[in-house]
């Protein structure tokens, strides 16, 4: 049974193994319909960005002196590619379905000056060279150790290689002119056609001879003899790159008959993290849920049962007049915060946040997010940040109506731009860096028109929308009247001092899906792919219960110390788990990547502090409302004069 015939069906099936038994293992939904290509079918290789974990800035293909089609060719490109900075293109390398060649040559070139240096900086700053076949990237086979062991592939091969024993000005940079292509297919039983399921290399530096006059693709190579392969794969005579001597390109290819079905040829690009960590990951944070869990458990269930009761029976006798912990701060527990305007544009982001992940996330899981679309994912992210919007504006105005606001407009104009303006200054900044670098990751003007647009042109409008829907709704009323003056807070105690508790607050959160972050690190800045979401929506899933819980126990004991004001401090309290994610983030830097340029740090951070950023909106948001549930269900439990 073919997937792309039930795609609804499988979806569903797809989804419940995806959460509960094998997750990531199930997106191939409904997708690209497969390309049946019979014998001597043309295949045409597309070149994508040159990438280096070690700056991180993509650069375009054609950016070095590689050999060129007679007419370059862009792809079609969605938003998502382009913030990615792929520029995928067509390449002179093209060959027939199951049609093995040999020694083949591309081009010849002589590189001046300018070229050479840079082939060198690319080569030293470890390059690789992104193509792509049917949809599917081009890997290099790396053998491990451990001959149990699955192989590992690379994305993309190396430009070239530096001499080991090379330094100063004897520095030697060897670049890899010869492509030993391997194409794996699975061919159909019934008919003469084959679908292409793997896209392998093994590159190779050869200092190639003519043997006799150049004459283009035809001329006879002594170095790459059909019938003497050997000397090519040895690797015994590199061929150095310098100014003005000629590179000749070369390639092999090969056909491969697979088992591998088409619907399964991703499997080999992204099973290569161990399954074993992940859930080692969701056990960890279900521990933490289940002691948090507890903790609540034991203060609804009895503390508070208790004080409810007591307080209920206290309402007939004469001990009433003595009312001590949380019921003692009534009159003021809802009253309005200092900067409730603020207060109501971030609680209004964090729904648009909440709303915009919690929609990718299922998108992802059943299968429409695979890694096979590339820049699927950013773009149905922008494109839903922006509609969510509308939800961003009701949840601020009806926050902003309960606290007696009556300029809606005004919150609605902040919801608009407070973050995304934040966001947008860093995002601006880290382009112009990106650009003075000549990276193809720079957006192009057009790109960031279309970003300008979506934001003023859609979402701001939708947030105007959402607040005058918020705005005409009733507003929320309190389950307690607030006197007039404010009661004064008595001394606390060190422990519940506002820092130490939101510190003490952003751990938990933090310590639930720290392990899951560092694949994420591991495939933005390491150019892996990264597909298990059915693990990151479990993660997600116990976040939100960790901010919920930990927000919830931390503002027990707060109003038990007498002390009203909660409602920053509960926003804060599951929101300084963004502190220590961008710590994290920091440890990472120094301990994962071996980036040293100037700006290639100041990408890093200025991304990692956009996450930061828009984590503390997220996990700030989900504590809050958990609080705001928290105090109105107990406000509510107890008979108040």
């Amino acid at each position: 049974m073919e997937i792309r015939r039930t795609p609804v069906l499988l979806s569903w099936i797809c989804l419940l193994l995806a959460v509960f038994l094998i997750p990531g293992h199930c997106f191939y939904l409904p997708g690209v319909a497969p390309a049946d290509f019979q014998k001597k079918d043309p295949l045409q290789v597309k070149v994508n960005k040159l990438t280096s974990t070690k700056t991180q800035l993509p650069y375009s293909y054609y950016s070095l002196p590689f050999c060129r089609p007679d007419t370059i060719v862009d792809s079609a490109e969605n938003l998502g590619e382009v913030l990615r900075g792929d520029r995928i293109e067509n390449s002179p390398y093209v060959f027939e379905m199951r049609e093995p060649k040999m020694c083949q040559i591309v081009c010849k070139l002589t590189p001046n000056e300018k070229d050479a240096k840079d082939l060198k900086e690319k080569i030293e700053d470890e390059y690789h060279v992104n193509m792509i076949l049917d949809n599917l990237p081009l890997v290099v086979p790396i053998k491990r150790l451990d001959q149990d062991s699955p192989t590992f592939y690379q994305h993309g091969y190396q430009i070239g290689v530096k001499s080991p024993h090379s330094e100063g000005k004897d520095e030697k940079y060897y670049i890899h002119n010869h492509l030993s292509f391997l194409v794996r297919y699975h061919k159909d039983e019934q008919m003469d056609v084959a679908r292409i399921v793997g896209f392998e290399v093994k590159p190779f530096s050869v200092k190639h001879e003519a043997d006799g006059k150049w004459n283009g693709d035809k001329t006879r190579l002594s170095t790459c003899d059909p019938h003497a392969r050997q000397t090519v794969m040895s690797n015994d005579n590199p061929l150095e790159v310098e100014a003005n001597k000629d590179i000749i390109f070369t390639y092999d290819v090969d056909f491969v008959e697979s088992d591998v079905k088409w619907a399964s040829r991703w499997d080999t690009y992204l099973l290569m993290a161990d399954d074993q960590i992940h859930w080692f990951s969701i056990v960890n944070s279900l521990m933490i849920v289940l002691f948090l869990s507890g903790m609540v458990a034991m203060i609804m269930l009895r503390t508070l049962y208790r004080d409810i009761s007591k307080y209920n029976q206290l309402e007939t006798q004469e001990e009433a007049q003595e009312e001590t912990g949380w019921k003692l701060v009534h009159g003021d527990v809802f009253r309005p915060p200092t900067n409730s305007d603020l207060l109501c544009v971030y609680v209004g982001t964090g729904v648009q946040f909440f709303g915009m992940l919690l929609v990718t996330m299922m998108f992802a899981v059943l299968g429409f997010l695979s890694p096979s679309n590339r820049g699927g994912l950013m773009t149905a992210m922008l494109l839903l940040w922006v509609f969510m919007g509308l939800f961003a504006g009701y949840s601020s105005a009806r926050l902003y109506k309960m606290f007696k606001g009556a300029e809606w407009k005004q919150i609605a104009l902040k919801t608009a731009f407070l973050f995304p303006a934040v966001v947008f200054v860093i995002f601006f900044v880290l382009n112009a860096l990106i650009w003075g670098e000549k990276s193809s990751g720079a957006v192009p003007f057009t790109t960031m028109f279309a970003l300008v647009f979506l934001w003023f042109g859609i979402s701001v409008p939708l947030v105007f929308v959402g607040s005058y829907l918020g705005f005409k709704k009733p507003a929320v009323e309190d389950p307690v009247k607030t006197n007039k003056i404010p009661r004064q807070i008595p001394e606390q105690a060190w422990y519940m001092n506002p820092i130490f508790s939101m510190l003490i607050g952003g751990i938990l959160p933090f310590g639930a899906v720290f392990i899951e972050l560092f694949f994420i690190l591991t495939s933005i800045w390491l150019n892996q792919f990264y597909y298990i979401f059915g693990f990151l929506f479990l993660v997600f899933i116990i976040l939100i219960v960790t901010c919920a819980e930990i927000t919830i126990v931390l503002c027990y004991f707060q109003l038990c110390s007498e002390d009203y004001l909660w409602w920053w401090r509960s926003y804060l309290t599951s929101g300084s788990s963004a502190l220590y994610l961008f710590l994290y983030a920091t440890f990472y830097f120094f301990t994962k990547l071996e980036i040293t340029k100037l700006v290639s740090g100041a990408l890093y951070f200025g991304y990692m502090l956009i996450a930061a950023y828009s984590f503390f909106v997220l996990t700030g948001t989900i504590g809050f409302y958990a609080c705001f549930w928290f105090t109105r269900l107990i406000y509510s439990s107890v008979k108040i004069d």
